[in-house]
């Protein structure tokens, strides 16, 4: 145990709990008295105790499976309307006339994009335990309710209520893993949190079409028992979330809304402040204010998160919202065959994804794997735009759903590991996933209807996407390393913290 960690120990329980009771926050821990004993390490971790190992291991199983299971129900919600579409809904709300259904598609990214700042900041005062759960549980009624409308622009209304209800949810899972995890052992958590979300969207499509098969039951048609289904399902896991679900970890060690019950001792909840306070020394909650905001949003770093991952998001809603329209129409598969298709590319996905994340961990390596998924996503297309043979095409399938899907936890970790401060992490993730969101946009529209079905022009931007990408992680290997040197020889101080270093 490093002599840190026996600071920590050291902390007299009796003395942290008068302080709280001093203070007026009965069952908080002092985290003030916590970063007091704790300097931030300017070098490599050290080798942790088998105490913290138990400790991460217990947030793991706490935080992980619940997060994870209610995000990848909220991807089935955000984008089962291909599924639906082929089901039922094409012809029963005209979904084909003019631009409908691209227009359906994007809509929901409009309010998905405006909310998301505010929701990071109300997650900060209201607590995950209650906002997160709360949210999942209006949006899957929303979902239900799309089973029963009636004309496309009451779907319109619908897809509008899920992006704002659904703009508070994955942002805040990102700040709220963020802060209760060390830089080099985040990417296999986000990837951990994104791979049922990343199976998900690849089950959904053989779940609708199960689900679809209940067409003539209680009146009503296939599409319609999709929504319904899945949205029954989601409010049951919303509400399963209210019991789950845990707060920040320097409000740990109160009781929790529901059960009443700390989810850490002050003891634990001391360990976990203190390795982050030594990674990144930000265990300590800034206060966010209109002038801190302005700081932060000078920084352009945050600004390229934002772009990398809107254009990452651009091939992954791509492939969530076509695919099965592409292998139905233009690859010739029935209705059945598209949808059963297309989940194996998604397995293959969640494997690679989750090797190159505990590569990246161990190595502590960002930029290389995120230009590698950048070149597996770039073959893969390429065969599917332009290659005759349907299953060197269906190939490619598998390449480019592996290449855009793994960067998703790459880049959460790209943007984690080389910015300090959580309100400047609530900030960034907002917008990270703000942009992504514009990927979201951008590929509802770069798939015309007047380019189907090889869709030409969108596999083309597709590529272009990912060549972009390639070219900002490369121009950083540089500018990153350039500013590390600097660190090193005492010219610079980098984001405000002694001792920190970029990641490639």
């Amino acid at each position: 145990m490093s002599l840190k960690e026996k600071d920590i120990e050291g902390l007299h329980h009796e003395r942290i709990s008068s302080d709280n009771e001093r203070n007026g926050h009965h069952g908080d821990l002092n985290v003030e008295k916590v970063v007091e004993n704790t300097v931030p390490a300017s070098g490599p971790p050290e080798q942790e105790d088998k105490e913290t190992r138990r400790l991460v291991r217990k947030i793991d199983m706490r935080l992980l499976p619940t997060l994870a299971v209610i995000y990848a129900f909220a991807l089935i919600d955000r984008v089962n309307l291909p599924n639906a579409r082929i089901a039922g809904m094409d012809e029963d709300l005209g979904l084909s006339i003019g631009d409908r259904y691209s227009i359906l598609s994007m809509i929901f990214f409009i309010p998905y994009i405006i909310f998301q700042f505010p929701a990071n900041i109300v997650i900060r005062k209201i607590g995950p335990a209650l906002w997160l759960p709360s949210l999942v549980v209006i949006w899957g009624g929303v979902t239900m309710g799309m089973g029963f409308v009636t004309h496309w622009t009451q779907a319109l209304a619908c897809r509008i209520l899920l992006g704002v209800l659904e703009a508070g949810y994955y942002p805040g899972c990102v700040f709220l893993l963020s802060c209760w995890y060390i830089r080099f052992e985040v990417q296999k958590r986000f990837s951990a949190f994104y791979l049922l979300a990343l199976l998900a969207s690849g089950f959904s499509n053989i779940l609708a079409w199960g689900l679809s098969e209940m067409k003539g039951l209680g009146g009503l048609n296939g599409w319609q028992w999709i929504f319904t289904v899945e949205g029954a399902i989601t409010v049951l896991l919303g509400i399963m979330g209210f019991v789950a679900i845990i707060d920040f970890p320097d409000r740990a060690t109160r009781p929790h809304p529901v059960t009443r019950r700390p989810f850490l001792t002050e003891h634990e909840a001391a360990i976990v402040l203190a390795r982050i306070q030594r990674d990144r020394g930000d265990a300590v909650v800034d206060k966010l204010t209109f002038k801190t905001i302005r700081f932060h949003l000078r920084d352009w770093k945050i600004w390229e998160f934002a772009w990398l991952y809107f254009l990452n998001n651009v091939v992954a809603y791509s492939f969530s919202y076509f695919l099965p329209v592409i292998l139905r129409n233009d690859m010739g598969h029935s209705v059945a065959m598209a949808q059963i298709l297309s989940f194996p590319p998604y397995v293959v996905a969640a494997v690679w994804m989750f090797g190159t994340a505990w590569v990246a961990d161990r190595y502590r390596k960002r930029g290389a794997i995120i230009v590698l998924n950048c070149a597996v996503a770039i073959i893969g297309v390429c065969m599917m735009a332009y290659v005759d043979s349907p299953d060197v095409r269906y190939a490619g399938v598998f390449l480019g759903v592996t290449g855009a899907n793994s960067n998703v936890p790459s880049l959460l970790s790209y943007m984690h590991n080389n910015i300090v401060g959580q309100m400047k992490r609530s900030i960034a993730s907002a917008l990270l996933i703000g942009g992504g969101a514009c990927g979201g946009i951008a590929a509802s529209l770069i798939f015309r209807q007047q380019d189907a079905p090889e869709y030409s022009p969108a596999m083309a931007t597709v590529i272009a996407t990912q060549a972009l990408t390639i070219l900002h992680i490369s121009k950083n290997f540089v500018v990153y390393a350039r500013k590390n040197r600097r660190a090193d020889r005492g010219e610079i101080v980098l984001e405000g913290q002694v001792g920190f270093r970029q990641t490639l």
